[in-house]
């Protein structure tokens, strides 16, 4: 993954400008790369158009058409998202937390501005309020235009959508009032970073219910374990959690494939779930199940060794 400067788009004689770019052969059509200098990888997917691009009063944000993946939203030149195969990360992120709750009815969602999280939490009848929390207008804006399928859950009327940062609005929650906190943000970079800190975790922890559940989004477990994902296990103990467990899935379009999140309750351990809900969830998934749930919660060996 990469800043915005270094992001590239390779437009068509008809497509925008972009600053830096030079114009790649005929043959090699019209892409746009994110690289991850960190791995010196990059992921590139084949445009037909970018078909916005502005700057925010917080971040940039561009909207691209890609020729097999759908729509993509970019932001500070990260990929967040695609009509192709979000339903990989927004499954994952919400339904094991909302499982392992026994009975999930005030959800908080931080972040996700696409609506694709908020989407996923509403698919649980039981729930009876879910918070959004973006700090960024602009974000859902754009997600009413070009992913519409995700961004129409908004007009359910349990969902709550309220532009604010995050962190200062669970500073201010009321003690014990959320059963399910979800954190689907960009990674600790800029306006981030405080979500990832010990403070923002401890005001969750202290708006949590005992049965609560957070869950927040950890990078890559390959490419971000020291840098992101073990950093956000430490923080996310020191904030009082005593289970702390990391959650892995594919995800075709972040760095390599392959992604976290990072689930924390107040019990003893996080392998307990409504299994039997899970499999007979009224809702269709694509991804999730409960096979699937307890699979992505084994740790690799590599995650065993090292600091």
């Amino acid at each position: 993954m990469s800043d915005e400067s270094n992001a590239t788009y390779t437009p068509s004689s008809a497509g925008f400008e972009h600053e830096g770019i030079a114009a790649a052969p005929a043959a090699a059509g019209r892409w746009f790369t994110e690289p991850c200098d960190e791995a010196g990888t990059a992921l590139s997917w084949r445009v037909e158009a970018k078909l916005h691009e502005e700057r925010s009063e917080y971040q940039q944000v561009a909207i691209y058409q890609t020729t097999h993946f759908g729509r993509l939203m970019v932001i500070d030149g990260f990929v967040m998202v695609t009509t192709r195969d979000n339903f990989f990360y927004h499954e994952m992120l919400v339904h094991p937390a909302m499982f392992m709750h026994p009975d999930p009815q005030h959800v908080v969602v931080i972040g996700g501005g696409d609506c694709g999280t908020l989407q996923q939490v509403l698919r649980h009848p039981g729930v009876k309020r879910a918070h959004q929390i973006e700090i960024d207008p602009r974000v859902t804006d754009l997600a009413i235009e070009h992913f519409p399928e995700l961004a129409e859950c908004r007009h359910d009327p349990r969902a709550e959508l309220t532009f604010e940062d995050g962190i200062a609005w669970m500073a201010r929650a009321e003690p014990g009032s959320v059963d399910v906190i979800i954190v689907d943000s960009t990674d600790p970079i800029g306006p981030a970073v405080g979500l990832y800190e010990v403070p923002f975790l401890r005001s969750c922890y202290e708006a949590l219910g005992a049965d609560g559940i957070l869950v927040q989004q950890s990078g890559s477990p390959f490419l971000h374990l020291d840098t992101e994902l073990r950093p956000l296990v430490r923080a996310t103990q020191g904030a009082g959690f005593s289970a702390v467990s990391p959650l892995c899935f594919p995800q075709p379009c972040y760095a390599a494939g392959w992604w976290s999140c990072t689930l924390a309750s107040k019990r003893d351990s996080n392998d307990a779930f409504r299994e039997q809900d899970a499999a007979q969830r009224p809702f269709v998934t694509r991804y999730y199940n409960e096979a699937i749930h307890r699979a992505a919660l084994a740790t690799p060996q590599f995650f065993r060794s090292g600091p």
